[in-house]
């Protein structure tokens, strides 16, 4: 199995990408690249090659459903793992996300010092 080293984050809020982007590279080990908007994450996704991508699911422009939906049209990305964060955790909103593509979903607001081992559970799960 291949150890999650490189995550793209697209998030459009300065202050949780700071959190978020900390919490992943300082507890989790990862090398995080952040894109502050969906069409941001498509200019740079493919030269830094993740191995996951972390979307938010509302925001301006492109959402997280419609970045994920774009980045799957480039095809070295089209089988990367990928995972929402949002508000929105219904059991019927995860499943929507979840027919999307996505290994799953993390609420928000996440907890800062349990985000790296939620994102590396949810990757291991897919990994197995």
């Amino acid at each position: 199995m291949t150890s999650l080293q490189r995550i793209l984050y697209v998030e459009d809020e300065s202050d949780i990408q700071a959190v978020a982007k900390l919490a992943l590279e300082m507890v989790g080990g990862f090398e995080v690249k952040i894109c502050s908007s969906g069409e941001e994450a498509l200019a740079v996704a493919e030269a830094f090659a993740p191995q996951l991508l972390l979307l938010d699911v509302m925001m301006p422009g492109i959402d997280g459903p419609g970045t994920l939906a774009a980045l799957r049209d480039i095809p070295s990305l089209a089988e990367v793992p990928a995972v929402f964060m949002t508000a929105k955790v219904q059991t019927n909103e995860v499943a929507y996300y979840k027919s999307l593509g996505a290994l799953g979903v993390i609420a928000k607001p996440f907890d800062p010092m349990g985000l790296a081992d939620e994102v590396r559970r949810i990757w291991e799960g897919a990994d197995a």
